[in-house]
């Protein structure tokens, strides 16, 4: 059986954190190696964990979602970030692309969709 993929959650909410927590933790797929609710923690736990993926919320304290990415990247390159929010405009989704990540998607979106982008996301680190 293949390893399951390790994501790091960077999310302010607690609720929708401990939620996210929970349902990718019930999947023999994911593992939910950390989660972190301000931006300015999440280079530092990407660096020490190098997880296949982090999950980004874009409003954060400290380090907004643009800015938490980047430094994410700059911290572990190998690492890929997939964004999931609430009510990024067009223009926030577009500076999180720009940034680096490579998904970006609303918190309403069904688990299969986040389970789907974060597989996409962790599979050319998997090659």
């Amino acid at each position: 059986m293949n390893e399951p993929i390790r994501v790091v959650v960077v999310e302010d909410n607690e609720v929708f954190r401990e939620a996210l927590e929970l349902l990718l933790g019930m999947r023999s797929d994911v593992e939910v190696v950390a989660s972190v609710s301000y931006g300015n923690d999440a280079p530092a736990v990407a660096a020490e964990l190098q997880p296949d993926v982090v999950l980004m919320d874009y409003r954060l304290p400290g380090l907004d979602g643009v800015q938490a990415t980047r430094a994410v990247l700059e911290a572990c390159p190998e690492t890929a970030v997939v964004c999931l929010t609430a009510t990024a405009s067009l223009r926030e989704r577009d500076a999180l692309t720009e940034a680096g990540a490579v998904a970006c998607l609303r918190k309403d979106e069904g688990l299969h969709s986040i389970v789907a982008a974060i597989r996409d996301a962790a599979r050319p680190a998997a090659a």
